[in-house]
């Protein structure tokens, strides 16, 4: 792939907001540019899936009044964005990518959204996900398949595939996601775009059936780290209805790094199966890109094997909570992956779960030894490349057949049950020009460590600004 001309829905979502300080564009412009950018390459990706065009016209216009009026400039103040349909949405459709709730329509925002609209966002529509979130392909019979603006042949990854994708073709200035299993990581590294695991707390969730939830999170996606760090300071912070929530925001900004980090350089996280193509691209481009800036790279291989019984297991409860009530009725509209999920933690008892907790808690301690060597782990945040859109999931990695659609996942879900934050980033691109994103892994509450590198990285490394080929259509 080669740099190109950034376009105005491709820019970065701070240059955006720049231009519309400056006069230069208004909201409404942004807006129709954002809309005629959706009416020619939505049709080929299918990555927003609902849209109020007209209520979006009225924000933007409220948003120029208040600039032309010298109110005080919210963070989002003007930007189009698409919001996950997992979100709920006030009077904009949100199906959470399932037949049963096809027509919902909320009277009230999820907090996510709730926070974004009080920063000044205009929101025109929904980004596509996976039934309930589940899988890291986007695919539901509600809406089909989302598919990838580099190769439209090919997944977008899950299970935020619309928001990674509406991301890398300008459809959406900055997206929000949420990751249990890399649902923000694996569609950022398949879409050549920016997706932030936070740390338990640091972006409240709300609604939800367990407050106390730790194995999941919302958190921000951006086409650049910096548009991914505007959107983590408007989710951040506090809320009464999220007992897990950090009480203060993270600040606003990215800090330049004082000196060099001590980084491991996970070629498998701990012994997994990786496609040779996924590893040619880290390392012949991140790997010598970090070196350049002055890093002390070190090959590292994390002791992970104890996250896959504990992510299955915690998983499962989850599920069987979550659904187990729908199975018997709804069986035959619920996706495959949602069943079998529910199946099984519908069959798993107490012990299963006291093994869980004590598994994820010495996978954690292994992680804190580590990091007393390390400042930042470095690894694959996929198996593979993006596979082709008709299969739901790969079935074998270099000849190793995968036992459901959970196990290609493992390269971002092991982190996942650690607690560590990690980000996705821009690395490069396979010989067929299919992106590969770099995961970069701290420790919880290391959020400004973490985009303080990943923006060093991207700026030795900027193959953000190479177009899909979506949009040259």
């Amino acid at each position: 792939m080669t740099e190109t001309d950034i376009d105005l829905c491709r820019g970065s979502a701070l240059e955006q907001i720049e231009a519309l300080d400056r006069g230069e564009l208004s909201a409404r412009e942004l807006l129709s540019e954002t809309r005629e950018r959706y009416e020619r390459i939505n049709p080929v990706i299918n990555a927003v899936v609902t849209v109020d065009f007209d209520a979006a016209e009225a924000a933007a216009a409220e948003s120029d009044r208040r600039r032309a009026a010298g109110e005080p400039v919210r963070p989002l103040e003007g930007l189009p964005i698409a919001v996950k349909d997992l979100e709920d949405t006030a009077g904009l459709r949100s199906t959470y990518g399932s037949q049963l709730h096809a027509e919902h329509v909320p009277v009230r925002d999820s907090l996510v959204v709730e926070r974004m609209r009080a920063a000044g966002a205009v929101i025109y529509g929904k980004t596509n996900t996976p039934e309930f979130g589940t899988g890291s392909h986007t695919y539901n019979r509600v809406f089909g398949t989302t598919t990838n603006p580099y190769a439209p042949d090919r997944s977008a990854g899950g299970s935020s595939g619309g928001a990674a994708a509406a991301l890398a073709a300008g459809l959406s200035s900055v997206a929000d996601g949420s990751d249990m299993g890399g649902s923000l990581r694996n569609p950022a590294a398949f879409c050549n775009v920016v997706g932030l695991r936070p740390s338990i707390g640091r972006v409240p969730n709300w609604p939800s059936k367990d407050a106390w939830e730790s194995l999941a999170t919302n958190g921000p996606m951006g086409r650049t780290v910096g548009d991914a760090a505007l959107l983590l300071w408007v989710l951040s912070g506090g809320d009464a209805r999220s007992p897990l929530a950090f009480p203060d925001a993270l600040a606003p900004g990215i800090p330049e790094l004082a000196g060099p980090l001590r980084i491991g350089w996970s070629r498998t996280l701990g012994g997994l199966d990786i496609q040779p193509a996924v590893t040619e691209v880290l390392d012949g481009e991140g790997l010598p890109a970090l070196q350049r800036l002055g890093h002390a790279v070190a090959d590292v291989e994390p002791e992970l094997a104890e996250a896959d019984p504990a992510f299955r297991v915690l998983r499962g409860i989850g599920y069987a909570r979550g659904f187990g009530a729908l199975i018997d009725e709804h069986r035959s509209i619920l996706s495959p992956e949602l069943v079998a999920n529910t199946e099984y933690g519908l069959g798993l008892g107490i012990a299963d779960f006291t093994e869980a907790r004590e598994q994820r808690t010495r996978v954690y301690n292994g992680m804190v030894e580590l990091f007393e060597r390390i400042d930042v782990l470095a690894a694959p945040v996929t198996t593979v490349l993006p596979f082709p859109a008709e299969q739901h999931w790969p079935s074998e990695i270099n000849g190793v057949a995968q036992a459901d659609y959970l196990d290609w996942m493992r390269a971002s879900w092991r982190i996942s049950v650690t607690g560590f934050a990690a980000i996705s980033v821009p690395c490069g691109f396979s010989p067929e020009g299919l992106p590969v994103g770099l995961q970069l892994i701290a420790p919880p509450r290391s959020e400004a460590l973490l985009l303080s590198l990943a923006r060093q990285f991207e700026r030795e490394l900027p193959v953000w600004r190479s177009a899909p080929m979506a949009l040259s259509r």
